[in-house]
């Protein structure tokens, strides 16, 4: 209605002469205010007539020539000498007719007979010429042409009564007898102008009466079908605006009476900004008003002509071929029309759909989004964690997001990545939240098991950018479609979660290597052997952990979707099943489960707490050693160079020392394995709800049983 309205307020207005001066338009009649006297504008008398006697004065013969010459003038809307019209002002439908009260009153019976027939005439005659202003819409435009056209048989039909009038061949039965045909059809069409006229239906609203109508009059085959045609004379102005919607993917709608409604404030450059974009759901929408006989086909209908849009917006201005038998010219009960409707929805689906996998590639950009955020290739993240390691150590407002966009094409650019045109869409950036905030403020995620202790989701006293970084991906029209900032945005979610994943594996096969080299200088001990099996458990876990979430969830999902994809029939279906695909990637990584994310996130602190801190007191217990040679192992031993092999008596002195050592590490593997502990009957009591934890179960009681 808003629409409707704001389009009327911009159409050319109706010249004031129309409305100042109702004499120009048709309205022959005298408005008398509501309690006002009878006076009556009187018509011209006929020579052996009197006007200033009452009717009765006349002899009946006389009597019955002077109420046909009235009724005639009163059957098209004009006062006559003894028959008057009565209209209360401002309630145009309030309209009657009235006999002088001297008439011989078989006359009266006679002439009251016929009334309803001249005031039908009169509200539809108003009607049209109300409804031809511009601010009342195509339909009205259409449905006031088609009354135009039939008053103009009625008026004939006066005309040719006259004449028989004139010619002295008339009586008031006769004169009966000939309105009758046009009795029942005028009757029906003022009661839908009063309908259309009291509720100022415009549009669809017109239709629908119509049409509803129409039906009611199922008993009377001759108002029915002038009701038929009358509707589909009003149905030619929409269907036109119908027509170039689905042709051609436009909206010709000057008045605002079409069904779907366009909001240009939606831009398409909102779908790779905002992660809450309506550009795809609300750029073009169904209207409350919606034609019953288009009902049914109306999403296929507001689909079509979003398809030709996007392909327009794209530079391709691809019109639906209307061959002669394919226009929307008529709405039958063969329903040719629907057919039609769905021959353009299979046009425009398979050319918006063969353009985006052609030409734009989807598919490709998929399987790019897939190497870098899903980590599906990661040599050039190996590298990159080397190159960048001193920067993602800093707190996140102190990182350079330039220096480390370098690292990363250094990266990309000195590996595999290097022959892939699309690395050039990847690009850094540090977020300044934790993974876990981040997915709190997210509200539209179906996340199970709500958090309900918000106290468990403050941030750390200190964080770096290896719980904050991400990448991001470059995404142009009409990709973005698919891959839109809600895509993205759990991409990146995904991603984050991977990278600390391998950030925690390297960290712990860093202390591993600790281990190994100590083990090579000879340095044998208690707290050595406690914390290689601490090391290995660790290891174990965090290790089935990410094949967990590389080979049990992302890729038996990805290759899901890609067949989908390959089988898709409109690029909708494309959407819905990528979305489903990052929905179901987000909950079987945990990313949906808060209380099971926590349990995960709580064990990968206590590996990274271990590995930073076995480095530490190994390196404290033999800093005091001495050596007569030079270590040449690997570069990660370098800082255990110019070591030498203990003796019992520099074991001995140690041993204080040892002990620390062993309480420290013996402290880690309590804490490690209390929260396997209880991570463990989690997931296996989740497992029956959730089938995809049975497998990432199996693994976490594995290594806890190795404890």
């Amino acid at each position: 209605m808003e629409s409707t309205m704001a389009a009327a307020s911009t159409c050319p207005s109706t010249p004031k002469w129309n409305v100042n001066r109702p004499f120009l338009t048709g309205r022959f009649h005298q408005e008398t205010k509501l309690g006002s006297g009878g006076a009556k504008l009187k018509g011209l008398s006929m020579e052996y007539v009197d006007a200033d006697k009452v009717i009765g004065c006349y002899h009946a013969a006389i009597q019955e020539l002077i109420v046909i010459d009235d009724l005639l003038s009163a059957l098209v809307g004009i006062e006559g000498r003894y028959i008057s019209i009565k209209m209360v002002q401002g309630k145009e439908d309030s309209i009657s007719f009235q006999v002088d009260p001297s008439m011989d009153l078989t006359l009266q019976d006679s002439a009251k007979r016929v009334f309803p027939l001249c005031e039908s005439y009169l509200l539809i005659n108003q009607f049209v010429e109300s409804r031809s202003q511009f601010k009342t819409g195509l339909v009205n435009h259409a449905f006031a042409a088609a009354l135009r056209a039939l008053l103009l048989d009625y008026q004939a039909m006066v005309a040719q009564l006259e004449h028989q009038f004139r010619l002295g061949r008339l009586s008031v039965q006769g004169l009966w007898f000939y309105c009758q045909p046009m009795m029942g059809t005028m009757q029906a069409l003022s009661t839908v102008v009063k309908k259309v006229s009291a509720h100022n239906f415009v549009g669809s609203a017109v239709l629908n009466l119509l049409q509803s109508q129409a039906k009611a009059m199922a008993g009377d085959h001759v108002v029915r079908s002038l009701l038929e045609k009358m509707t589909q004379c009003a149905n030619t102005a929409y269907l036109r605006i119908l027509e170039r919607w689905v042709y051609e993917g436009v909206i010709d709608d000057p008045y605002g009476e079409f069904f779907i409604a366009e909001n240009k404030s939606l831009q398409k450059e909102s779908l790779t900004q905002d992660y809450d974009a309506k550009y795809w759901q609300q750029r073009y929408s169904l209207k409350d008003d919606i034609p019953s006989f288009l009902a049914n086909a109306a999403e296929t209908i507001l689909t079509t002509g979003k398809y030709l849009n996007v392909m327009r917006e794209c530079g391709h201005n691809i019109q639906v071929p209307a061959a002669e038998n394919s226009k929307l010219t008529s709405v039958g009960s063969n329903h040719h029309y629907l057919e039609c409707i769905k021959a353009a929805y299979d046009y425009s689906s398979g050319e918006l759909l063969n353009l985006i996998k052609e030409k734009y590639d989807l598919t490709a950009k998929l399987r790019s989004i897939k190497h870098y955020l899903l980590l599906d290739q990661g040599d050039f993240l190996v590298h990159f964690m080397d190159i960048a390691r001193e920067e993602l150590t800093k707190k996140p407002e102190d990182i350079s997001v330039e220096k480390l966009q370098s690292l990363l094409d250094l990266a990309l650019r000195t590996t595999a990545a290097a022959a892939d045109p699309c690395s050039e869409d990847l690009r850094c950036c540090v977020e300044k939240t934790t993974l876990l905030k981040r997915l709190n403020t997210l509200k539209d995620l179906d996340t199970t098991q709500p958090v309900s202790d918000t106290s468990e989701l403050e941030e750390p006293v200190s964080i770096t950018g290896l719980e904050t970084f991400s990448l991001g991906y470059k995404v142009q029209w009409p990709l973005s479609l698919v891959i839109s900032r809600k895509a993205l945005t759990k991409y990146q979610l995904i991603f984050r979660f991977l990278f600390h994943c391998k950030h925690v594996n390297r960290q712990l096969c860093a202390a591993w290597q600790v281990h190994q080299g100590a083990r090579r200088l000879d340095m044998q001990g208690i707290a050595i052997s406690v914390s290689s099996l601490l090391c290995r458990s660790m290891l174990r876990f965090i290790n089935s952990f990410v094949h967990y979430l590389t080979f049990e969830v992302l890729e038996p999902n990805w290759h899901v979707m890609h067949n989908r994809l390959q089988t898709a029939k409109s690029i909708d279906e494309v959407i819905q099943y990528h979305d489903f695909f990052l929905e179901k990637c987000l909950r079987e990584c945990l990313l949906l489960s808060p209380r099971l994310l926590k349990k995960v996130e709580r064990l990968k602190l206590i590996c990274l707490q271990y590995a930073a801190a076995i480095q530490r007191l190994i390196s404290s217990s033999s800093s005091d050693i001495s050596t007569d040679g030079t270590y040449r192992g690997s570069p990660e031993m370098g800082k255990y160079k110019q070591l030498k092999i203990r003796t019992r008596s520099q074991t001995l002195k140690l041993a204080p020392e040892s002990t620390i050592v062993i309480e420290s590490i013996l402290k880690f593997e309590r804490e490690f394995s209390a929260e396997l502990q209880n991570l463990g009957p989690i997931l296996s009591n989740s497992s029956g709800a959730e089938p995809y934890l049975t497998h990432l179960a199996q693994w976490i009681l594995g290594v806890g049983k190795d404890q």
